[in-house]
């Protein structure tokens, strides 16, 4: 008996050296629409779906292989007489091989004009039903949705004449994988359209992006996916310039970098990383400046650290970051004389450029977070906080230069992993205490890091002080400006104890916490 395959691709990609060999093995072809069309051009034969229907194709095309004589044709198991009877007193012909793909749904919702309508007309209907149904019916049916597997196909039918159990198996479980992707894009297109917040089922979909060496340490297999709909402004979308691949510690420790100078956008300003937590960050009126500034706060951290540049690398900042050991540079661009000092026998510097001017998109993204059989999902910090809103609550005010350095060690604290404390003044980083078990001993560490450059400088507070001890050590290291939260039942026990000192407190009403 002739084999039969059916044959309805948007993508036509190697599709017609795919029927033009199955064509010469022997194969009768059903094809629809634009495929034919295709095939027809090629001198391919083939008979249109049309004429295995019964009915001519509908409603602009929504309606064309939603019949008994395609479906029947594919889930008829073979190992049952009652289903082969039934196929024949039906007339329905077999189909043993189908290569379908479906409307391109993602590619019309990532066009930023997109209406709609539009959107609603590239959901697939028959595309995922054929697949499915030749999925289900794997015993005895090959289904290809991937271009890339026409080769191995073509290959087994070649030599075998069909293709083996485990070939098919492997296909049906890509298609299930490709159908609840793309179900998944078009439920997630249209919560948002509706506006539910919570819905009582999450449905994500990545695609792989990378495939790792290993993952935080080297007894952890990990790979890299990234989000169906990239975020441009995202280490998965960066433009990789130079270096080797990076690896799964590269990614966290960017992610977080790139995060961090989101919110220092007004002035020229470097973020040094290491252990996703910051360990200097610079701001100046320009970025050489800045540069010096971060590297300033901690020359020692800096080295084998992450520095992300919010401007264009230039010659001069790039000389600078040539003569230390870093692992990558992150910017929106580089000049061509920058680039080619910092690649200049350094074959391994990673180097990244991002559109910084996706900033402000990459903030609506959801955060999630895996735990052991489930997982957590919120916003990300990105609350915009306005220095007016804060309160001074003793009876010493800050001064001018001292209520900048406030803001700017506020905007630092937020992403120094809890308890965090850090030292700054108006330009720099001074002294960074992060993921202590308690916070008084995150002030010890900010402030041994600090020491001998403590004129002028403030304390930030990711959350409140829990008891007044903590302001003691603050006020014995002569520190005479902090900025917390607040909230505390205790408020007024460190009230009092920074009056007692002369040192002015603010208090934001945010907490930041970093698991």
């Amino acid at each position: 008996m002739t084999k039969r395959a059916l044959i309805s691709v948007s993508n036509k990609e190697g599709i017609v050296e795919f029927a033009q060999e199955l064509r010469k093995l022997g194969w009768d072809i059903i094809s629809t629409g634009g495929t034919k069309a295709a095939l027809d051009s090629a001198g391919i034969d083939s008979t249109s779906i049309d004429d295995v229907t019964g009915f001519p194709e509908m409603m602009d095309g929504r309606v064309k292989t939603l019949h008994p004589n395609i479906h029947g044709a594919l889930l008829a198991r073979r190992d049952l007489k009652s289903h082969l009877q039934a196929a024949a007193d039906n007339k329905i012909e077999l189909i043993d091989l189908v290569a379908v793909n479906l409307y391109p749904f993602k590619e019309t919702v990532l066009k930023p004009d997109v209406t709609y309508a539009d959107a609603v007309e590239n959901i697939d209907i028959g595309g995922p039903s054929m697949l499915r149904s030749a999925a289900k019916n794997h015993a005895s049916v090959t289904v290809i949705v991937d271009p890339a597997d026409y080769a191995a196909v073509l290959e087994e039918l070649a030599n075998a004449g069909e293709t083996t159990l485990a070939t098919r198996q492997r296909l049906a479980a890509k298609v299930f994988r490709h159908t609840a992707a793309y179900d998944a894009l078009i439920a997630e297109y249209f919560t948002a359209q509706v506006g539910e917040s919570k819905p009582e089922k999450l449905t994500l979909t990545y695609d792989l992006k990378q495939s790792m060496r290993y993952g935080e340490n080297p007894q952890q297999d990990a790979d890299f996916y990234q989000t169906a709909l990239p975020t441009a402004y995202s280490v998965a979308s960066a433009k990789q310039l130079n270096g080797k691949e990076l690896s799964f510690n590269n990614i966290r420790d960017s992610d977080a970098a790139i995060r961090i100078i989101r919110d220092f956008r007004d002035r020229p300003t470097v973020v040094a990383l290491k252990h996703m937590n910051p360990c200097g960050i610079g701001q100046a009126d320009d970025i050489e400046t800045a540069w010096d500034y971060a590297y300033e706060a901690d020359a020692v951290s800096i080295f084998g650290g992450i520095v992300v540049l919010n401007r264009e690398v230039d010659a001069a900042t790039a000389e600078k970051m040539h003569d230390i050991f870093l692992e990558i540079i992150i910017a929106p661009s580089y000049s061509e004389e920058a680039l080619t000092i910092l690649t200049n026998k350094k074959k391994n510097l990673r180097l990244l450029e991002l559109p910084f001017d996706a900033q402000e998109a990459s903030k609506t993204e959801k955060e999630y977070t895996g735990v052991v059989g489930g997982l957590l999902v919120q916003n990300q910090d990105v609350v915009a906080e306005n220095p007016e809103d804060w309160r001074v609550v003793t009876e010493r005010q800050p001064n001018d230069k001292e209520t900048a350095a406030l803001e700017f060690a506020w905007k630092a604290i937020k992403y120094v992993k809890s308890n965090g404390i850090l030292i700054a003044n108006d330009r720099m980083t001074l002294g960074v205490g992060p993921g202590q078990t308690n916070r008084v001993g995150a002030v010890r560490i900010a402030i041994e890091q600090a020491k001998d450059r403590l004129d002028g400088a403030v304390l930030a507070s990711d959350a409140f002080f829990p008891f007044a001890d903590n302001i003691e050590e603050i006020a014995s290291a002569g520190i005479r400006a902090i900025i917390q939260p607040g909230g505390s039942v205790r408020d007024q026990d460190s009230i009092d104890a920074a009056n007692k000192h002369g040192i002015a407190m603010v208090f934001t009403g945010v907490r930041h916490f970093r698991h």
